[in-house]
Parts: C-alpha cells; structure tokens; sequence
C-alpha cells in the first residue's frame, strides 16, 4: 500500500511570475530605502537643538535642551571669569565681568540655538546671547576715559540770581554707549579685545529744547512765591530760595533734567522750613567719669522732602498763587548712637598740654579758651582730614576773640585771635602722638620756649592752617580743657600703635638775637629776644614691636631780636 501525503500541493498564483518577482523586488528596495529615509530624518532632528548647530565653537546639534544647556555652561566655563579687554580709544582698559554684569545667559543661547532648521552637511552658527549692564559699563569706562579727549558741549541752565542762563551744546567728541555695549558683548565671549573708539555725537537735549525748558520752566518757577501748608501751619517759598533749590543736571550724553535739590532748598530757606519744623538732636560722645559714653540724640520733625520736592516741580510751571501741602515726618539727625558706636572710639590714644602766663583774664589767654571750646568735641571720621581753619572759621571779634600779641612781618604787634597759635601747638601734638598724618602746619619764625622746638605750629586765617589726617580705621574724639595757666588737648579712638616718640638731633647754626629800636605806639610790644638756631626731630612709630616710622621734621628759626620801643640813642 503507498502512503499518502496529507500536504496539499503548492498553489500557483500570478505573483510567481518573472515579472511580478520584479516588482516584489522593486517594492522592497524602495520600501528598504523610506525606512532608511526615515531613520536618517529621526537622526536629523532628533534632540531639541538642530543637527550642525554650533555656538561659541561648540557643537549641540542633536542636544536635548537640557543637555546642551549643560554642554555649554561647561565648554564656556573657563571664561565666566575672565577680564573683558577693551580698546578705549586707543587707550588699554580692562573690566571685570562682575563689575558690569557681564556673562552668558545660557537659558537663552540655547532657546536661540533651537530655534532654525537643521544642516546635515556643514553647520551653522548661532551668536551667543549676553547679559550686560549697560549703564554701568558706561560708567567703567566713563571712569577711564581722558576727559580732555571729550569735546562734546554739554547744555547747562543755571541762574543768576533771579534770571535763567543758558549755555548751548554743541556736537562733539564723546563716547556712544550702546556702540561700546555691543563691541564688549560680541569680543568678550570670544576672547577678543573690543574697539570702543570715540565718536561724534550730539547733546541729547538740543538747543530748541533748552530754549524751550528755560521758558517753560525755569522762568515762570522764580516769578512768584510758593506756600507750604504743613500740619495747620504754613511757609513760603521765595523765588530766590527756588532759584537755589531748581537744579537742571545734564548726564554725560548731555540730556537735561530738572530736578529739586531737596538739601539746597531747605538751606536756602531754612528759616522758613523752621517756621513748621522741629530739629532733631545729634548723638554725641561725652566724658563721663573720664570714659567716653555715647548720648544718643533726639528725633525731630520735619518736613518730608522726598514728597515735597516732585510736588514742587509739578507747580512751579504754574502761575501764582501757588500752593502746596506738606507733611512732616519723624527723622533722626545724620549722627546717631549707630553711627558713633561704629566708631570705636573707648581710649585714650594721645594727650598733650602747653602752659602760658598771665592768668584766666588776659586777652591772649581768653583767646586760647575760646578756640578751645569751638574744637571741644570734634569728630574726625576715618580717612577725614581736619582743618582748624575750617572748623573754627575766622577768629575775629564777632566770634569772641580779643586783641593779643601776633607775628606780622617779623614783629610782634597787636591782633585779633592772638595766643590762638598756643592752642594749635597743643592740637598739633595731640594729633602727632595719636600717629595721625600731618597734611599742613608751620612752626613759628621765633622760638618760644613754652613750645616743643620744631614740633609746634602757629596759625593765621585764612593763609596759614594746622590740618591732619585721621589714617587709622577707627574714629577720632577730640577732648579740651584749660585752666588758667594751661591748655589740654585729649584724642580719643581705639589704640593702634604701641608708642610714639620724638627723637631730637642737636641744635646748630645758632645766631644771636640783634637789637631792632621801634617807634613807641600800641604797636610796639618790647621783648628780650632770642636766638635763632636749626634742628631737626623724628617721630618714631612702633607696632607690633617693631619701628614702622622714623619720619624727620626739620625747622631753622630766626633770632628774636630784642625790641626796644623808642629811638635808638647816638
């Protein structure tokens, strides 16, 4: 028996014909290459940066954003730090990114960088995104720049007492702020120097415009009076005082602007201002059982000017009347408790007396009192330098002072202020051993013994003036006190220096006095006279245990001739 097979026989069809194998074979091969097409489309634009897409060199094509945010924060990171190097007119300045706020806003690069079509042959480059603080780049390079080398003509509207004077612009040389942004931000990512040349421009506000601010503002702002009501109360503002107060500033790119100088108004009207106001007191250091103690002062009240002054400048294109209201608010005098505290100030760091004759009611000696009273409790800020003269003003009769013997012209005469000379000479000390820096002073043409040779100073407003700098970090408190016969003068600070001396080199070149007859008169003041003589001191330092200043004060006196009032005999 034959076996059967169970398989069916192959059932033949169209398709197994020669020219159908053609087509399945056609229809493969273009099938084979859409799915090709299609995986090189998905390598295409595959990630969310475009393939060949490169910023600063780096390449984030295919990148996710993340990725590519990534990607370029650390191939720019070596140079978030460095200097931004410009070329000023010719001139080397470099800026350090932080100081004008440059840097690379990644976020916003790659968001950039996203955006376009993709290259599958060559690349293409995106320009990286940066931040920069304008203004203060200006101002960077504002700072660096020769201002002789800027002509521009800036407009100024200022006045003469009442009446507006104006001073025109004009074109010139000057610095284009938005061209030197640019430059900066476009050479510095890339490493290069950026070219900030000067170039003509013009004042921002014209000379139409200038003409125009005068007449709309400055003149119609001084032709009549404001009043100020305040708190049931009222004041009035004088064309003069807004004269004082209206300010008209121009920037450096010579734009105009009126503003109300709140300081210089209240000044310039301030027996007004006191009609309505009540002055705060200021902190001060006090010597309480031979400490220094810190009293704290008072708030006042007064007129709030930071609301006062826009409100001001709203009105005075107005014509009269005018009228405004007013608050008054609570503040504190520029020196408070805060504000002394800071200043360190708990020792003694310097004392010095010098004496004098002729008791308590002498001329000379009220003389010495009274400028030592106006110096009592003088605060001399870390880095200020004082001046006797300008602390004190004039020494004349109306500031109390009397008729005493002074130096003019080699003679001794009569004049307002003299024996003040006693208590500069004490000052001067005082300041020398607290290590204080000598900025002016000038010793005497004669020597008085009552004086440390070389190391004292005489004074004669307004030519001749004792002025010193306070160097240290801490505050300086400066103490008086007289007696009838002598006059003290106390620094007060936090003590920095172990000790200062004074290291004398022997007198010489000694000259005798000679013998002057002058005539009698309440000119001539007699005298025995003295010699002259050169001599140099040094002020030694030490800090630390260790010499950090040897500084050499030399000074030639002349001799004292002996005054004779009346003719010399024959």
């Amino acid at each position: 028996m034959t076996a059967v097979s169970e398989q069916a026989p192959a059932e033949v069809t169209e398709d197994s014909t020669p020219l159908n194998r053609k087509r399945i074979i056609v229809v493969g091969t273009v099938a084979a290459v859409l799915i090709a097409a299609a995986g090189v489309t998905a390598w295409v634009y595959g990630g969310d940066v475009p393939r060949g897409t490169r910023v600063l060199g780096l390449d984030l094509g295919g990148k996710s954003r993340s990725e590519a945010e990534r990607a370029l924060a650390e191939g720019f990171g070596a140079k978030v730090s460095a200097p931004a190097k410009i070329d000023l007119d010719g001139e080397p300045v470099t800026l350090q990114p932080a100081e004008i706020g440059l840097s690379l806003d990644v976020t916003r690069t790659v968001s950039k960088a996203m955006k376009g079509h993709p290259t599958i042959v060559g690349e293409r480059s995106v320009d990286p995104v940066m931040q920069l603080d304008r203004a203060k780049l200006e101002t960077a390079l504002r700072d660096q720049l020769d201002p002789e080398k800027v002509t521009l003509k800036k407009p100024a509207l200022t006045y003469a007492g009442l009446k507006p004077e104006l001073t025109y612009p004009a074109p010139g040389e000057g610095l284009d702020p938005a061209q030197a942004a640019t430059a900066v931000s476009t050479a510095w990512p890339l490493g290069e120097t950026a070219k900030v040349p000067l170039v003509q421009v013009a004042a921002t506000t014209d000379a139409a415009q200038l003409d125009a601010l005068a007449k709309d503002l400055a003149e119609p702002a001084v032709a009549a009076p404001v009043t100020i009501n305040v708190a049931g109360k009222s004041f009035t503002l004088t064309p003069a005082a807004i004269a004082k107060g209206l300010i008209f500033r121009s920037d450096d790119a010579g734009l105009l602007t009126p503003t109300i100088d709140a300081k210089k108004l209240h000044t310039a009207a301030a027996k007004e201002f006191a009609k309505v106001e009540k002055a705060p007191t200021e902190a001060a250091i006090k010597l309480v059982k031979g400490k220094p103690k810190i009293s704290a002062g008072t708030p006042g009240d007064l007129v709030d000017l930071t609301a006062l002054a826009p409100a001001l400048l709203a009105v005075l294109r107005d014509p009269a009347p005018r009228e405004l209201d007013a608050t008054l608010s609570k503040q504190d005098s520029d020196v408070t408790a805060a504000s002394l505290t800071k200043l360190g100030v708990k020792e003694k760091v310097s004392t010095f007396t010098t004496n004098f004759t002729g008791g308590a009611s002498s001329p000379r000696s009220q003389n010495i009192m009274t400028v030592a009273r106006a110096v009592d409790g003088a605060v001399v800020q870390p880095g200020a330098t004082f001046s006797l003269n300008g602390h004190t003003g004039e020494r004349d009769y109306a500031a109390g002072y009397q008729d005493a013997p002074v130096i003019v012209g080699g003679k001794l005469e009569p004049g307002v202020g003299g024996g003040a000379s006693q208590f500069t000479t004490t000052l001067f000390n005082a300041a020398y051993y607290a290590g204080l820096q000598d900025v002016e002073h000038k010793p005497h043409s004669f020597y008085f013994s009552r004086y440390p040779a070389v190391i004292e100073s005489t004074i004669f407003y307004p030519t001749l003036d004792l002025k010193f700098k306070n160097t240290t970090p801490y505050g300086i408190f400066v103490d008086t006190s007289y007696t009838s016969s002598s006059v003290t003068v106390t620094m007060w600070s936090t003590k920095i220096y172990d000790s200062v001396k004074t290291v004398y080199g022997p007198r010489r070149n000694t000259t005798s006095p000679p013998t002057v007859h002058r005539e009698p008169g309440p000119k001539c003041i007699t005298s025995s006279g003295l010699p002259g003589f050169t001599q140099d001191a040094w002020r030694v330092i030490r800090k630390d245990g260790k010499e950090i200043e040897r500084k050499k004060f030399t000074w030639r006196y002349d001799p004292e001739p002996r005054f004779i009032c009346g003719e010399e005999p024959e």
